[in-house]
């Protein structure tokens, strides 16, 4: 589809942000659609966004739909967990986000009789990928306007000026923000700048933790699921809402990285996942003494390829259906509690206990004499002995050769001198 040939009614994400907004009046006079629609979908964001998308989409005399999308994204948050999910060292959030919030815009497209839907994507991210690749499954039109027409935030500014345009694009339009249940990501302006040490207003959601007194908090799994937080049962949502302030408020979950994008390119990145943080660790450390040796050792490499497809925005990959059957048949064993302790921005676990526990205190406590079950110490010898015993050799024998070729080097030359030759 190429601008000005385009009729009919085109759904768009729309956030009331600067993209979304200058999409809107690029979409009716660049592309020719006769209508727009704006599609807000809740995954989580606070009230103010929705109330900017409302007055922003009023202003436009766009027709605005709101989704409620909280508990479906709040699964997928939890399977996260489970998979001990995360891309480079940070928790996944707005990947996760973009294949619901993908979904329901599709939903509402097709339901309305749109001939196309639309986002204000880059052509430089990753959110263009994970959109499309739900949208291509359809039969509709796919534009994206800001990728297509090459536009920059400085001439959306000055476009959205122009033209009079509300614009609430995150702290005037200055830094690109996007906000859901399980993480803020902040980007753009000086931020791009690696060498740029960001100011302490960026973050919203964690504190500054100085002086703060720790803080121990328990979480209860269900088969690998967060239920209860201190013994208090909770919903999906609540429990991740709770933790996101208790964790916050110790400056706990904040990432700055340099991180490598699908198309290739290396961005600058802050994060801001207290709930994340916590639930991630807490659920490691409770696989860590009721999986076996083998069973972590293959599931770190299970985890990996699902945190890869959904980084990729590929939840729904055939790929991902089978990790995820050995992902919840180890996950039936993670039930029972660990203890985090909250401090100086970092979470750590103190304390873990479950019914499933593949631990024996006596076999490991060095108070005990002999091991379980008829093993006693004095039968570690044998095993230490033939411990390394193929590496030592392979050394051994890549010794003796080595001295053998300068046996054989040294008798060279002593012949040849004794015969009066020489290369001096």
């Amino acid at each position: 589809m190429t601008p000005e040939t385009a009729s009919g009614t085109v759904a768009l994400a729309f956030s009331g942000g600067l993209d979304t907004t200058v999409c809107v009046s690029l979409l009716k006079e660049e592309y020719g659609y006769d209508e727009v629609v704006g599609v807000t979908v809740d995954v989580g964001q606070p009230d103010y966004e929705f109330e900017e998308a409302e007055e922003t989409a009023e202003a436009l005399g766009v027709e605005q739909y709101v989704v409620d999308a909280k508990e479906d994204f709040a699964d997928l948050c939890l399977k996260a967990v489970k998979a001990n999910a995360d891309y480079q060292g940070y928790p996944l959030g707005t990947a996760l986000a973009r294949p619901v919030i993908a979904k329901a815009i599709l939903e509402v497209a097709e339901q309305e009789g749109c001939s196309a839907v639309a986002h204000g994507c880059t052509g430089k991210g990753n959110d263009q990928l994970r959109f499309e690749s739900v949208w291509r499954d359809s039969e509709l039109d796919v534009i994206a306007p800001v990728r297509e027409l090459g536009l920059t935030r400085e001439w959306e500014n000055e476009y959205a000026q122009e033209k009079g345009l509300p614009v609430e694009g995150g702290d005037g339009g200055r830094y690109s923000i996007d906000t859901n249940l399980w993480s803020r990501s902040i980007e753009g302006s000086e931020l791009e700048d690696p060498s740029t040490i960001p100011e302490d207003d960026i973050y919203k959601w964690t504190e500054n933790p100085s002086g703060k007194e720790a803080e121990l908090v328990e979480i209860t799994f269900e088969q690998g699921e967060a239920v209860a937080v201190d013994g208090d049962d909770l919903g999906k949502v609540e429990l991740i809402e709770q933790l996101n302030s208790q964790a916050g408020a110790h400056g706990i979950g904040r990432t700055d990285m340099m991180e490598d994008r699908m198309l290739g390119l290396k961005v600058r990145e802050n994060y801001e996942h207290p709930a994340a943080t916590v639930l991630l660790t807490a659920h490691e450390a409770l696989e860590g003494l009721v999986l076996t040796q083998e069973e972590r050792a293959f599931k770190a490499q299970v985890d990996q390829e699902w945190s890869q497809k959904a980084y990729e925005g590929l939840v729904d990959a055939p790929l991902v259906s089978a990790l995820e059957a050995f992902v919840d048949d180890t996950n039936e064993r993670v039930t029972g509690t660990v203890t985090v302790k909250l401090e100086g921005g970092h979470c750590r676990p103190v304390s873990r206990e479950s019914e499933y526990a593949v631990y024996s205190e006596s076999a490991a406590s060095f108070d005990e004499e002999d091991v379980t079950g008829g093993i006693t110490q004095q039968d570690a010898t044998g095993v230490a002995k033939y411990h390394g015993f193929q590496s030592r050799l392979a050394n051994r024998i890549l010794e003796d050769a080595k001295k053998g070729e300068a046996v054989a080097d040294g008798g060279s030359e002593a012949t040849d001198s004794a015969n009066g030759e020489s290369e001096d």
